[in-house]
């Protein structure tokens, strides 16, 4: 399984953004599409998850009410709908599966990281 992530950008505080992750080979049902970001000088944190099989979705509080994810089946496609975006969502943003149906936060339990997309939001 490849991932790729895209659509990052500069963009102002207030603003949206939507974010892409193009997956790619053999991906089973049971597995959950993870967003993780890296904040400039600071660890890589959990942002939101979708199960491929099914309608359960998960995030961070920090942008639970802001950040959305969803799934096209049809062009194997999971999107990161950002609103409302802060000077604190400045990161570098991956998509990355994990082979369970079983959800977590650690990025550790994620693999087949694809090439980050940059996004950052000025004030």
């Amino acid at each position: 399984v490849q991932l790729q992530a895209s659509g990052g950008g500069l963009v102002q505080a207030g603003d949206s953004l939507r974010l892409s992750c193009a997956v790619s080979g053999r991906i089973f049902s049971h597995y959950y599409i993870g967003w993780f970001r890296r904040p400039p000088g600071k660890e890589r944190e959990f942002v939101a998850a979708i199960s491929w099989s099914s309608p359960s979705q998960h995030y961070a509080e920090s942008v639970k009410g802001r950040f959305a994810v969803s799934r096209d089946d049809a062009t194997n496609r999971v999107f990161l709908q950002m609103n409302g975006l802060k000077p604190d969502d400045t990161a570098t943003y991956y998509c990355a599966v994990r082979s369970s149906s079983v959800h977590t936060q650690r990025s550790e339990l994620y693999r087949n990281w694809g090439q980050g997309t940059e996004v950052t939001v000025s004030s």
